[in-house]
């Protein structure tokens, strides 16, 4: 019949506590993440087919073209342990190790193919191998800034990277070298090699303990035009933020600018670099 202003209803609510639900709930979590964990020959099943087994009706024509293209690497990456087992370190060690096997296959088949074109190794060695290291890198930024709100992974992927590849690739091979050598001492192939060198005065402590030697050749103008052109780079990206508000992103014709720009410096830096290498009195002289 409705209620009238002034009555009063009171109601008890009695509230108990289940602990086989959570334990339930947890153990459905429990089995949709082993459902969803990958076994060692599913790895192998997904690396064979198209859109890794997924509906091959809703494969494109390039999906298909891709996967022929990359079986193969396909394949020799489904060689790495799944992620959960063990914690993810036989994954992490296996996957770091193969890395190192592709970096050594790449960097001899690029220098072969600077041999049979007659590219010197430097140039061979900040255009092809720089691009076949780099190609993957890429393709991480690009994944990143589709995935992420920010453009913080995508900038952190290339700048993460390449500190990696500077200070842990170069760095760690060099510190296992000078030990070597500092323990070894010179040996007759050393002096030989390095006679030049050792007959300047400043060297000639050397002579007898030996030392680990690395030809500077032509680094410190490439790192003097690597400086120049990256300086830019940021100034750019931080005009864009101005205008633009963001670094990566925003209008067609600003992503488009944006995509000219940096590649037009990649060549400025290779088309300097390399003129440098075949011409080094020239530039000398600017």
């Amino acid at each position: 019949d409705g209620e009238n202003v002034g009555e009063t209803h009171t109601a008890d609510i009695k509230i108990e506590y289940n602990p086989m639900a959570k334990v339930s709930n947890d153990a459905t979590g429990e089995e949709e993440e082993e459902e969803e964990k990958v076994t060692y020959s599913g790895q192998f099943r997904q690396a064979m087919n198209v859109n890794a087994g997924g509906d091959l009706s809703e494969a494109t024509v390039m999906d298909c073209i891709m996967h022929w293209l990359s079986i193969g690497w396909k394949v020799f990456a489904a060689i790495v342990p799944p992620p959960h087992w063990g914690g993810g370190w036989p994954c992490f060690v296996v996957a770091l190790s193969l890395i190192g096997c592709i970096t050594a296959l790449i960097n001899d088949l690029a220098s072969i193919f600077g041999c049979v074109v007659g590219l010197k190794d430097p140039v061979t060695a900040f255009t092809i191998v720089a691009l076949g290291t780099s190609v993957p890198d890429t393709f991480a930024s690009m994944l990143a800034v589709r995935s992420d709100d920010s453009a913080d992974n995508a900038i952190g992927n290339v700048t993460g990277s390449n500190s990696v590849n500077v200070f842990l690739g170069l760095g760690f091979p060099w510190l296992i070298a000078s030990v070597y050598w500092s323990a070894v001492g010179a040996t007759d192939k050393w002096k030989a090699k390095y006679a030049d060198w050792l007959a300047q005065p400043e060297f000639e402590k050397y002579r007898d303990t030996g030392a680990f030697v690395v030809q500077g050749g032509s680094l410190g103008f490439n790192t003097l035009i690597f400086t120049i052109l990256t300086t830019f780079a940021f100034i750019f990206l931080f005009v864009r933020r101005l205008y633009i508000g963001a670094e990566i992103g925003g209008p067609d014709w600003a992503n488009q600018f944006s995509s000219a720009t940096f590649a037009m410096l990649w060549f400025i830096y290779v088309i300097v670099c390399a003129i440098q290498v075949y011409h080094p009195d020239s530039m000398m002289k600017v």
